[in-house]
């Protein structure tokens, strides 16, 4: 016969846990979605003489976005609207994000700010962002006499 000794503050843990659990999973999913902002992911790549930023905004209407650099940052803001609620059902599963988002980040080199150029295409963001002339390693060529 094996006895097996259970600490009581473990058994509160366990408790506890699970009402957590229980409270969250009783949340309305899609309000609990609506009433926080989210974070846009980006990929930010450097090369010798720029900054490459993308993101992916599929669904998104180019004219609602608002980016702006200033004090070396970069801001991208915007919204994806909600689809107009359709009497088709009920979710059993919603995890497509809408609403309001913003991501500011700070580049690690000076840029020329007024050589930025934006295009999207396909559902994604790219942000062509250019050193400053200064910034630019040089190559210096050794003579040999």
């Amino acid at each position: 016969m094996r006895i097996v000794t259970r600490d009581p503050f473990t058994r509160e843990l366990d408790a506890w846990r699970n009402t957590v659990e229980q409270l969250l999973s009783e949340l309305p999913r899609s309000t609990y979605q609506e009433s926080r902002p989210w974070v846009l992911p980006l990929d930010v790549i450097e090369t010798d003489d720029k900054f490459i930023v993308k993101a992916s905004l599929p669904g998104v209407n180019p004219d609602d976005l608002d980016i702006t650099f200033s004090d070396n940052i970069l801001t991208i803001q915007g919204e994806i609207k909600d689809e107009a609620e359709k009497n088709e059902g009920a979710y059993l599963l919603r995890e497509r994000r809408f609403g309001l988002f913003q991501r500011s980040i700070a580049l690690p080199e000076r840029v020329d700010a007024d050589k930025i150029e934006a295009t999207y295409k396909d559902g994604v963001l790219i942000l062509s962002i250019p050193k400053v002339e200064e910034i630019k390693p040089k190559r210096i060529a050794i003579k040999t006499k």
